[in-house]
């Protein structure tokens, strides 16, 4: 998946970089954070690279990828979480509006699935003989489903979805991708305009009404494994963004983050990513049980070694 994930983005222009994993403080708002010493001060291992993706589209890089580990200090004992996970981001300039990601990283995602068949289908048919699972069902262009016509589909099904602004349990993404592959034949989705209160400081919001955001996850098999967002690009929007989520100003003086709101105050071009994990597409793709067994040395609350 790596190589099928680099192949397709050298071809989009894409530039890789490589970003600190150790830094200054957190990167991802309501993630767990583990720290460390850091020769007297307090250091944290990066919950994504998604402050340095964005610093290097205001340095003049239009579009970049990166691969790389990712570390959650969560206890969730659960078949899709782990403590740290390989994570395939990118980022790019944009012209109009955040579709052309969702279009790029579609069309990504289509390179994926269909080399994993076409150049892989030995492994393939090895885990099949344990683990069933089918070709996954891609459709030629997006499908793009949104919030508001996501919760018309959950009450439909009987869930109760209350303000509608309350973040998806993993029930829902499962009835949702029922709902979506009997209607548009496909396994792959995404879903956007998430509500703006259970996004990260730096999404941008929607221009037609502030309580959603341009945001969006995606799903396969009825299950998220990716997410992003159009970003804040203006330094004072982010500062505003930030106060209204409680980040102390402390943080902002002292660490990355300044830097950060630093990076965009000579201009930067407004910009869209995602952010995916590696170990949740290979689980869900390849119907195993746990994606434990999907990493070659899975860490998760309670495993730290070998």
């Amino acid at each position: 998946i790596c190589q099928l994930f680099r192949e397709f983005l050298f071809t989009k222009d894409f530039i890789e970089i490589h970003t600190p994993k150790l830094i200054a403080g957190e990167s991802e708002t309501g993630a767990g954070v583990f720290t460390t010493d850091y020769f007297g001060t307090t250091a944290c291992l990066a919950q994504s690279p998604q402050l340095y993706k964005q610093m290097a589209i205001s340095g003049d890089l239009p579009r970049v990828f990166e691969v790389g580990p990712v570390f959650r200090a969560e206890k969730s004992n659960t078949r899709r979480h782990l403590c740290e996970f390989t994570g395939l981001d990118i980022e790019m300039a944009i012209d109009d509006h955040y579709l052309e990601t969702l279009e790029v990283v579609h069309d990504m995602f289509k390179h994926i699935f269909g080399g994993l068949e076409t150049k892989f289908g030995k492994e393939l048919a090895c885990v099949r003989e344990q683990y069933e699972s089918e070709p996954v069902l891609i459709t030629e262009e997006p499908v793009v489903m949104h919030w508001p016509e996501a919760m018309d589909i959950l009450e439909a099904e009987g869930f109760d979805v209350g303000d509608r602004l309350q973040d998806l349990t993993g029930a829902q993404e499962l009835a949702l991708g029922r709902v979506v592959r009997e209607t548009y034949q496909t396994d792959f989705f995404m879903l956007d305009q998430y509500p703006s209160s259970i996004r990260p400081f730096y999404t941008m919001h929607s221009p037609t009404d502030p309580q959603y955001s341009n945001s969006y996850d995606m799903f396969l098999r009825g299950q998220e494994i990716c997410s992003g967002a159009q970003r804040c690009h203006d330094p004072e929007m982010v500062l505003q963004k930030m106060r209204e989520k409680g980040i102390d100003e402390e943080s902002l003086a002292g660490g990355s983050l300044k830097a950060y709101v630093n990076s965009f105050r000579d201009g930067v071009a407004p910009h869209a990513g995602a952010g995916i994990g590696l170990e949740r597409v290979v689980f869900l793709y390849l119907g195993l049980d746990n994606v434990r067994k999907a990493s070659m040395f899975p860490r998760d609350p309670n495993r730290c070694s070998p």
